[in-house]
């Protein structure tokens, strides 16, 4: 199987143009597959396409080698899901949480202390989800995901409510999951960081609209580092840089930000001939956080400004 999880043509319209529109997807079987984009992009409403909690207005998808339609959900059974909060009942612990689900999906009694295990939660089953952490109750709610020992998981914003400790615990327990149980893992965040640390592939999402699909070494490939000047003499910088061709702007602290078309070097030079004095002269490093406002910018949309 070469993907997990495949659309061809999704969409789903709403009033007012909201929605997703002719979505490609191609998830890797294995993959730790990023689904990035802003609130409001289509996330949640792309993952209740997936799991067939929408009816799509057009196009077609695929989870696990087998199409999804209303008459063939068979695929479904392979596919573990968190959709936004998990739904936990408090006043149980989280063992009765995880038998009550187990007893609705007819699963032998020993999977919950599997899935216990499997959660870090062993220690705390007795315990009502009342007094669990928002942590801990992610991990529940994972955990239900995992019950009936999925291929494909999907999870949408995990990490929504985390602290930078808990956050970093999601990731490495998502990480080792992945790695330990074989699965596929579909991961819907708004969190630039989080995909960044934590995926192998990624789409971004935006208005409806996949911009981007591929692996992380790809996006990056997409995006030339901008250069970052700092001299005792901005406004003839500029005046040389616009003269050699260039198109600098001004940034924080008096300093000017461009992508240059000229090797670093020969700015150099041309600066230092004209009699400016260089103090800073450095290629910015590529973050995920400047390729994602590159691709959602209105001109990369083809909006108005």
């Amino acid at each position: 199987m070469e993907h997990a999880l495949s659309t061809r043509a999704l969409s789903r319209r709403f009033r007012g143009g909201q929605g997703v529109h002719d979505l490609d997807l191609s998830v890797p079987a294995g993959a730790i597959y990023g689904f990035l984009g802003p609130n409001g992009a289509g996330k949640t409403t792309t993952i209740r396409l997936l799991l067939g909690l929408l009816r799509p207005d057009a196009g077609e998808v695929h989870l696990l080698g087998e199409p999804l339609t209303p008459r063939h959900r068979g695929a479904l059974a392979r596919v573990g899901a968190l959709v936004e909060h998990p739904s936990l009942y408090p006043h149980l612990d989280g063992r009765a949480n995880l038998e009550v689900t187990r007893r609705l999906l007819g699963l032998p009694a020993s999977r919950v202390d599997e899935v216990l295990e499997r959660i870090g939660l062993a220690g705390d089953a007795h315990r009502r989800v009342r007094d669990y952490s928002l942590g801990m109750r992610q991990r529940l709610g994972i955990g239900l995901a995992l019950l009936g020992r999925p291929k494909l998981l999907v999870l949408d914003e995990p990490g929504n409510g985390l602290d930078p400790a808990g956050t970093q615990d999601l990731r490495r327990f998502l990480r080792q999951l992945v790695a330990e149980e074989g699965l596929t893992l579909f991961l819907s965040s708004h969190q630039l960081g989080e995909i960044d640390q934590l995926a192998s592939h990624v789409g971004v999402l935006d208005r409806g609209r996949l911009r981007f699909q591929g692996t992380l070494a790809q996006l990056r490939e997409r995006a030339r580092p901008a250069l970052l000047l700092r001299c005792d003499s901005p406004a003839r910088a500029m005046r040389v840089l616009i003269e050699a061709g260039e198109d600098p702007a001004l940034a924080e602290g008096h300093a000017l930000r461009l992508t240059p078309r000229l090797p670093a070097a020969e700015i150099n030079r041309r600066l230092v001939a004209n009699g400016i004095g260089i103090q800073h002269l450095a290629l910015e490093p590529v973050t995920l956080e400047s390729l994602f406002f590159e691709l959602t910018a209105p001109a990369a949309r083809g909006v108005a400004a």
